[in-house]
């Protein structure tokens, strides 16, 4: 792949190729993508290189491979070519950081002089079905320090399953309510991968960004349990549970070459009310304090508890899962 001419057809052949696999209409163009860019990249910045597709998995799980190789000058700043804005040559600076985002498994191997490979791969999204209806409400609270708000959120739900997300951008104000989006957008593109390749993705989408703290929580609530994993100093407490959480959180933060989070899974009982909140609310405080809350709705315990615990000098969240009323 030499010229600007070859790009046109890398991206036909891909999206050709994620349509025969099965992939849905928007994957097949987010793979078309995928293609255009890593062929592009070639063509800008290599003598030539070769960009191979090729199927994986098996019946239970089908895929695309998009593979990228050249002899050319190599990646000085791995971290900073990630880095959406960056480029060596005038452009936008948007290849390697949508690539990543687009797709289910990244990874970059490169020196300079020694040339680049590129492997990712993107994974056919399964649909599950569920036998019996979601049984958690999820209710949230949040105001900023400043404007914008450095805290951000997710809810996302799907048969059988629900995942949340609490994220706290380093800082306050703009750059840090940037990076929140930004690991928010990753989380919600690839919501259904297991959390430790959401949480090492969003380590590289938040590269070049103030950085952020995140915790994820995911329900299955055929199999009534709880997943969970936490980087940095989001708080998650029962206020209502009769078993303490085991969970371990690792410190550091996504984008800062933070750690692999600890991913646990314990038996959940809807009747468990969850909280999740960012260290704009202080962390003295007990399950005893807010029993009243007890059979409220999520929003409205989360509400309270902004109120009662949070600090006016740093911007606050919290996030509940409570049983859904009849």
């Amino acid at each position: 792949m030499r010229h600007r001419s070859d790009v046109a057809p890398a991206r036909n052949l891909a999206r050709t190729a994620a349509q025969g696999l099965g992939f849905a209409s928007e994957a097949c163009e987010e793979i078309a993508l995928v293609a255009s860019e890593l062929a592009t990249n070639l063509v800008k910045y290599t003598p030539g290189g070769s960009l191979t597709l090729t199927p994986i998995g098996g019946p239970e799980k089908r895929g695309l491979q998009i593979e990228s190789k050249d002899a050319g000058p190599g990646i000085a700043n791995i971290r900073q070519a990630l880095t959406d804005g960056f480029s060596t040559s005038g452009s936008l600076g948007v290849g390697l950081g949508s690539v990543n985002r687009l797709t289910d498994e990244f990874d970059l191997q490169s020196r300079p002089g020694s040339g680049t490979h590129l492997t990712c791969r993107k994974w056919i999204r399964a649909r599950p079905t569920a036998s019996k209806d979601c049984p958690l409400d999820f209710g949230v609270a949040s105001r900023g320090k400043t404007d914008p708000n450095g805290d951000d959120f997710l809810v996302k739900k799907w048969e059988g399953f629900a995942l949340i997300g609490l994220i706290d951008g380093c800082g306050h104000g703009q750059r840090a309510h940037q990076a929140a989006r930004t690991a928010r957008h990753y989380v919600e593109s690839h919501f259904d991968l297991p959390l430790e390749a959401i949480f090492a993705g969003t380590e590289r989408a938040c590269h070049g960004s103030r950085g952020v703290v995140m915790a994820l929580a995911r329900f299955d609530w055929e199999a009534a349990t709880l997943t969970f994993g936490s980087i940095g100093n989001i708080e998650a407490r029962l206020l209502k549970g009769d078993t303490p959480l085991p969970f371990i959180v690792r410190r550091g933060i996504l984008g800062a070459h933070a750690p692999r989070p600890v991913v646990a899974t314990i038996p959940w009982d809807p009747s468990n009310i969850l909280v999740l909140h960012t260290d704009g609310l202080t962390s003295h405080w007990s399950a005893t304090q807010f029993k009243p809350l007890w059979g409220k709705p999520a929003d409205e315990i989360a509400r309270e508890l902004l109120r009662a615990l949070g600090k006016t000098l740093d911007d606050a969240t919290a996030l509940v899962v409570a049983p859904k009323n009849p």
